[in-house]
């Protein structure tokens, strides 16, 4: 028996509650795409490439900043293999790593990119069943144009916290300036020809203690809540550190955040660089080298991965380094507007005051001044959404222009083991647990 035709006027309501219903669908994994919940398959990612199928999201464990060109480098590592060692923050089941050719004048092609856990802390031997060779957009090979930066595929790997990885590049043609962090505090290594995928660290006769061409690592972590990103200067990168111990402040600081029963399970991004400015750019006569913190904040803060604090530890070098900084507004005012950009990310920013340096070779007391004029404005509250008073911490109470002596590395700048532990247990974890919950 046939059916009457349906009415015009209802035919027009069913199809347009269908087309609604598309609407409401396509907007739905639009949403989701762009939030990264629970990112499926991207396009042209590697069949077999982990995209977690469980739910969770992406964070970053470890990060660094391309700092500058490594000199007497005009043709990079060509015909060689780069192991770089870096220590995990936190833990997930898949893991994904970002390269940089920031500083390269010409492309920097790689044809075999690897990740794998260390077999034991610093060593270049892989955990046997742990290596993986790593794909860009589905492809065994990259081509990084100068300047630029990739984000691997994703693969799945256990990786744990407050663990070792061995991220593996081999170019084999020339490829110019290598893009490096000259501070890492960590022994990496190198082995002419292709040995990415060796797990035997036999052939990485070579050691070096800088980080090439890797500037991130993420994981896929169902428990955390994202990552705070640490942004500083040579007391940040840790440069009077025990090599190879992770005894930098953020290390003690990602301990505390990985054990104590309120703290918000973030991973920490070190994006400290040595000599960092707020203000000015430049080192060793290079005026594309270090630059300054104002200048990098999108590239090493507001683009990483997860990032849902920020901590600024800055201020100390416009003082100490030539051209002396002696207007302490300017530095505030710097310091104001890094705030001001993160606010504009819906990130808080948690600050240091500036500590001691009585005693270290470029001690002026006119530069003295200028450091509690800058302290006086921080812990005023005119800087930060919340203080971190480094200063207090770390002085010595019976010489409160000097450092604690148990606390100083011996340059009477930069901290000891002890001291950077004692600048982590200065953070008061409740201002990153308030955190925003942006997304970038």
């Amino acid at each position: 028996m046939s059916r009457p035709p349906m009415p015009r006027g209802t035919a027009y309501a069913v199809l347009a509650a269908l087309a609604a219903v598309v609407v409401l669908i396509s907007a739905a994994i639009f949403i989701g795409a762009r939030t990264g919940e629970r990112p499926g398959a991207a396009a042209g990612e590697a069949r077999g490439s982990a995209s977690p199928a469980s739910t969770g999201s992406w964070a970053g464990t470890w990060g660094t900043s391309a700092s500058a060109a490594e000199p007497r480098t005009p043709g990079g590592f060509a015909g060689m293999s780069v192991r770089n060692v870096v220590h995990t923050s936190i833990g997930g089941t898949s893991a994904r790593i970002q390269l940089s050719n920031l500083y390269g004048n010409q492309p920097l092609s790689l044809t075999h990119v690897s990740v794998a856990l260390a077999a034991a802390p610093g060593d270049a031997a892989a955990e046997p069943g742990t290596m993986r060779r790593l794909t860009f957009g589905g492809r065994t090979g990259v081509t990084i144009p100068a300047g630029r930066s990739v984000v691997s595929d994703p693969v799945r790997l256990a990786v744990p916290a407050a663990a070792d990885l061995l991220v593996t590049t081999y170019s084999p043609t020339p490829s110019g300036p290598v893009t490096y962090h000259p501070h890492a505090r960590q022994t990496s290594y190198l082995a002419h020809g292709d040995r990415a995928e060796d797990g035997s660290g036999a052939a990485y006769t070579g050691r070096s203690p800088y980080w090439r061409y890797l500037t991130g690592v993420d994981v896929w972590n169902k428990d955390a809540q994202g990552a705070v990103a640490v942004i500083g200067d040579s007391i940040t990168d840790g440069v009077t550190s025990t090599v190879g111990a992770n005894h930098r402040w953020t290390d003690f600081l990602a301990a505390r955040l990985r054990t104590e029963p309120d703290a918000p399970r973030y991973g920490v991004l070190n994006q400290g660089i040595s000599g960092n400015r707020v203000l000015l750019g430049g080192m060793h006569g290079r005026v594309s080298a270090n630059p300054s913190a104002l200048s990098r904040l999108d590239r090493d803060v507001f683009a990483r991965t997860g990032v849902r604090a920020v901590i600024s530890q800055l201020g100390v070098n416009d003082i100490l380094r030539l051209p002396h900084q002696k207007d302490p507004r300017r530095i505030v005012a710097g310091l104001r507007e890094l705030v001001a950009r993160a606010h504009a990310h819906g990130l808080p920013v948690s600050g240091t005051t500036l500590m001691p340096f009585g005693g270290h070779r470029g001690y002026d007391p006119r530069l003295e001044a200028v450091r509690e004029a800058v302290n006086a404005e921080i812990r005023a509250g005119h800087v930060y959404d919340d203080v971190i008073d480094l200063d207090k911490a770390l002085r010595d109470p019976a010489a409160p222009k000097r450092l604690d002596p148990r606390y100083d590395s011996g340059d009477h700048l930069h901290p000891s083991d002890a001291g950077y532990q004692a600048m982590a247990r200065a953070v008061d974890l409740k201002s990153l647990k308030n955190a925003s919950s942006a997304t970038l």
